[in-house]
């Protein structure tokens, strides 16, 4: 049988690796204490106040009670400190609570909440993302884990294909080494041969559609993406970014520059580098700088200058741009 804390505090940008640790956390607890000894807190009911209730009320449950709660990084230090500070310092001796907390741009887990689980016998585990320089590095490594050898060009065009989710990553390296057999000497052909799309590759999916004008088609690739966990927030950022640097491609092949100079010009993986330029001229610079600005809109209205749900919202916005 697991041996489970009292408390436990699981926070960071790296969102995909969270939720594989909270799927893991719900599977024990739902093994050891069945379905009734676990609660889940979610959307409203994820406040401190409300937390802190259910921590301090009795429970007919029979063995540990586990409570999994989300969205601690929106919380207040005023809210944790009047409601959990007490709740946390006086678990019972068969109660685990853990916190999730998806950090990403202003929204960071509170001090006070680390230091509160840590008090009460807690873990309390940060999952970062790594900087793109240091993936193809840490791809090598893995592939040596794993039984094969990846070149560092090989590992640049993973992450050029996959993006620069980790767990993307590694989940395509384990599908390249298992195709290829042990001991098998994986590079750049292999790689563009065989890499599956990812959700990065989607992202563009969902430009490529919106610029081209087909709503019906933008719409279904969001909601694909949505289906995978996507946030509205992650997605304005990637779609952004994109539309950006394809943006700059496509003024610079308007003006008269050809794909060498363009290359020469800028820093980048070079396999993303000719998928941009091939992107540029599949479109236009006015087409662009449209999208851009819809985004921008979008991007403001997700940050509170809407009362519409940022799915509405990106849905609106896609209209918009096809339109």
């Amino acid at each position: 049988m697991a041996e489970f804390k009292p408390a436990y505090l699981i926070h960071g940008d790296d969102h995909g690796r969270i939720g594989e640790r909270r799927a893991a956390l719900r599977a024990l607890a739902e093994r050891q204490s069945g379905s009734n000894g676990v609660e889940c807190f979610e959307g409203d009911t994820a406040a401190p106040d409300v937390v802190a209730g259910a921590l301090a009320a009795m429970t007919f449950a029979i063995g540990r009670r586990f409570l999994i709660v989300d969205g601690a990084e929106r919380w207040k230090d005023a809210d944790i400190q009047t409601h959990l500070l007490p709740a946390l310092a006086d678990l019972g001796e068969e109660t685990t609570v853990a916190f999730f907390a998806r950090e990403e741009g202003r929204f960071k887990v509170s001090a006070q909440l680390a230091k509160a689980v840590e008090k009460a016998g807690g873990s309390v585990a940060a999952e970062r993302t790594m900087k793109a320089k240091e993936l193809p590095k840490w791809l090598q490594g893995e592939a040596g884990r794993i039984g094969v050898s990846l070149d560092r060009e090989a590992a640049q065009a993973l992450v050029a294909h996959v993006g620069e989710r980790q767990q993307r990553l590694l989940r395509e390296l384990e599908k390249l080494a298992l195709e290829h057999g042990e001991g098998a000497r994986i590079g750049a052909e292999e790689v563009e041969q065989a890499a599956a799309r990812s959700a990065e590759h989607q992202v563009w999916g969902l430009v490529d559609t919106l610029v081209a004008g087909d709503g019906a088609a933008a719409t279904r690739a969001y909601l694909e993406l949505a289906a995978q966990g996507e946030s509205v927030t992650r997605l304005v950022g990637l779609l952004a970014r994109r539309v950006r640097e394809v943006l700059v491609i496509a003024q610079r092949l308007e003006a008269g520059e050809n794909p060498q100079q363009i290359k020469a010009g800028m820093k980048g993986n070079p396999w993303a580098l000719d998928r941009r330029i091939a992107e540029a001229r599949r479109s236009d610079a006015d087409r662009l700088s449209r999208a851009l600005e819809a985004l921008s809109d979008l991007e403001l209205a997700t940050h509170g200058a809407s009362e519409l749900s940022d799915p509405t919202e990106m849905i609106s916005a896609i209209a918009k741009i096809a339109a």
